[in-house]
């Protein structure tokens, strides 16, 4: 009989992480131009909220789930609009082909690890069609993303439940956003050290509109390690290809949220989710073969929101003249979410290996030395 999990609930509001664990602006790592929000989260687009379950079973589990919901209301009954970018698409992405085709989603968005994707789409299904007002429905479209979290976690085992994907739903909240090691960041890695969920935000100045980009980040992927230009990976001897020998491409998996406030149709939200790809590829990505790299990206905004029973849709939205600083967010702020999502994380044990949080201490020293960060 295998021992009882140990689950651990994290809404987005944060308890104390590890003195030594910081985040990219800590370090002076300040990626573009624009601010962030308050919370410098997804969630400083207003009524997106987010929550972790975190899962720890013995010796060999170490994975969790993260839901992002996107407004307070029901999500298939009042539609935001949505696309979905592939960069490369070795992965299994529920819903991508619906949501591609009509533009919208109509649930919250889960993430979790790869085994576990159709569990949790099961899960999300049944707590959806389980709410008011959802009597009739007889269709839905589940969408959850996953990383290969299998060096930590024994992904084989499928340890997630129905109680524990309910559980980070209806545990989702606004504020501050735990990152790291947490939810379905637990058991990833990324660029060899321990990876996890990191997010940012950024808003726009009122003479672009003044709207809030907010992105969040599930690594566990690979390659040579850049922070803000410098070559960290390098210094610190670990990167994709160190050996010429070796078949270490840099594969595994990111996957990418981005929410925004703009009043964007499907059409530039696909214009929008590409451009989260810039920001990936800062941090010394090359979306390696192996590597599902996706960008789910939607807005909350009011005018672009759609009633599932509408016959007729009147919406009112964003010239492509005008998309340009939303661009230019969605870099920025992709690029400090992956930083603090290996900032943040932990050193992690399971499964018989034990994967290290990048040494902060000598991060520091590095950006130092080429000019970057304090």
């Amino acid at each position: 009989m295998r021992p009882l999990p140990i689950v651990l609930l994290i809404a987005a509001m944060t308890t104390s992480l590890p003195a030594q664990r910081a985040r990219a602006r800590d370090l002076g790592v300040v990626p573009g131009i624009f601010a962030p929000g308050a919370n410098n989260a997804i969630t400083d687009v207003a009524g997106v909220r987010v929550g972790h379950v975190t899962v720890t079973e013995g010796a060999d589990v170490r994975t969790g789930i993260t839901a992002i919901v996107p407004h307070e209301g029901n999500a298939y009954l009042e539609r935001v609009p949505a696309a979905i970018h592939v960069g490369n698409g070795f992965g299994k992405l529920t819903g991508i082909s619906q949501v591609n085709e009509l533009g919208e989603l109509e649930t919250p968005i889960l993430l979790t690890c790869t085994l576990c994707t159709w569990k949790a789409a099961d899960a999300m299904a049944e707590w959806m069609l389980a709410k008011p007002g959802m009597e009739r429905i007889r269709s839905i479209n589940p969408v959850v993303g996953e990383t290969n979290d299998g060096v930590l976690n024994n992904i084989r085992a499928r340890p997630i439940t129905a109680a524990q994907v309910r559980q980070a739903l209806e545990g989702a909240a606004a504020g501050p956003v735990a990152e790291g090691s947490v939810g379905a960041g637990q058991g990833t890695v990324a660029f060899g050290w321990k990876g996890g969920i990191g997010t940012s935000s950024r808003v726009l100045p009122k003479s672009l509109g003044g709207y809030t980009v907010g992105v969040l980040v599930q690594t566990n992927f690979g390659g040579v390690l850049q922070v803000a230009g410098a070559p960290v990976g390098q210094e610190l001897g670990q990167y994709s290809f160190k050996d010429a020998l070796s078949r270490d491409g840099g594969d595994g998996s990111i996957m990418m949220v981005v929410a925004t406030d703009a009043p964007l149709s499907d059409r530039n939200l696909r214009r929008v989710a590409s451009r989260a790809m810039m920001g990936l590829g800062r941090t010394g990505s090359s979306a390696s073969n192996g590597s599902g790299d996706y960008v789910i990206a939607f807005s909350t905004a009011k005018e672009v929101r759609r009633a599932y029973n509408a016959t007729r849709l009147q919406t009112t939205e964003l010239a492509n003249e005008d998309v340009s600083g939303v661009f230019e967010a969605v870099v920025e702020a992709t690029e400090e979410a992956i930083y603090n999502s290996l900032f943040q994380a932990t050193t992690v044990s399971g499964n018989g290996r034990t994967v290290e949080a990048i040494p902060l201490d000598k991060v520091r020293e590095i950006l130092k030395r080429f000019g970057r960060g304090k």
